[in-house]
């Protein structure tokens, strides 16, 4: 793991926020709603702009927003700058949302220099699907969406993890198909559109809580909000999407908990010599 150094953490925060301006741009001029959303959020309400720390960015869009997106990047997107990754048109890739890339960057990720497919600077596009308001049929959809979650992540895991029997049983669950966990999650995004919920969430990305779900008027719901002297699109009850995941989120966390991803490799535009 590389310990990324303050010039290269504030260049890799300002390609992010190139991006965040291509998404934006895009959304805009396709009237499709989106949201920044967690510690991209949390920044520009506590900071004006990143998280000292952080290393990513995160937009989330509730599920026809998300697909009109995809479609969107395929006719809009400055594609000599950037290019849009999901499970549809990335061979090898395993995760239930979407990353937007910088093209001529590199951002690898520990553990996962073997998959497949390119691996540029990104922020996360996170489609948001309803799930039920019955508190026992969402703890049970949550249950669902750990396995699928954990098949995927095998590939990873089974190099990853630090224990040995974990590594051992993703090992065994590198080998279910990839092709038939994905058609298993396409499903379970029909699934859940038949739903009439109030509450939605990012079926293969762990929740906060133990509630297993957000409000969907939180992503329904939009502001403009001011990140990086740019306005982007808030969620308009910020306090109370904010509080309901971070909890009293004003307050710094500790030094020893300021988390960052861990990387093995990186390259960046170097911002501050343009």
């Amino acid at each position: 793991m590389i310990t990324l150094d303050d010039r290269t953490l504030r260049n890799l925060q300002l390609t992010e926020l190139e991006l965040l301006k291509e998404a934006d741009r895009i959304c805009r001029k396709n009237s499709i709603r989106y949201v920044i959303i967690a510690g991209t959020l949390l920044g520009a309400v506590r900071h004006g702009g990143f998280i000292p720390w952080d290393d990513d960015a995160d937009i989330g869009l509730l599920r026809e927003d998300y697909e009109k997106f995809r479609q969107a990047c395929e006719r809009d997107l400055d594609h000599e700058r950037f290019y849009f990754q999901d499970h549809r048109n990335t061979p090898g890739y395993r995760w239930g949302y979407g990353k937007l890339r910088r093209k001529d960057t590199l951002f690898l990720r520990e553990h996962q220099e073997h998959m497949p497919y390119e691996q540029g600077v990104f922020i996360d596009i996170f489609p948001l699907d309803q799930v039920p308001e019955n508190r026992i049929l969402r703890t049970l959809k949550n249950f669902e969406c750990f396995c699928v979650r954990k098949v995927l992540w095998s590939k990873v895991g089974k190099i990853a993890d630090k224990s040995a029997v974990k590594r051992a049983v993703y090992g065994l669950l590198s080998r279910v198909p990839e092709e038939s966990v994905l058609h298993y999650y396409d499903g379970m995004v029909r699934r859940a559109g038949k739903y009439d919920s109030s509450m939605v969430r990012i079926l293969l990305f762990p929740t906060p809580n133990r509630q297993y779900m957000y409000l969907q008027k939180w992503y329904a719901e939009t502001a403009e909000t001011d990140f990086e002297g740019h306005v982007f699109t808030g969620i308009a009850a910020y306090d109370e999407y904010l509080r309901f995941k971070y909890g009293d989120y004003m307050t710094l966390p500790p030094e020893g908990e300021r988390k960052t991803h861990p990387v093995s490799a990186i390259r960046v535009i170097d911002w501050m010599e343009e």
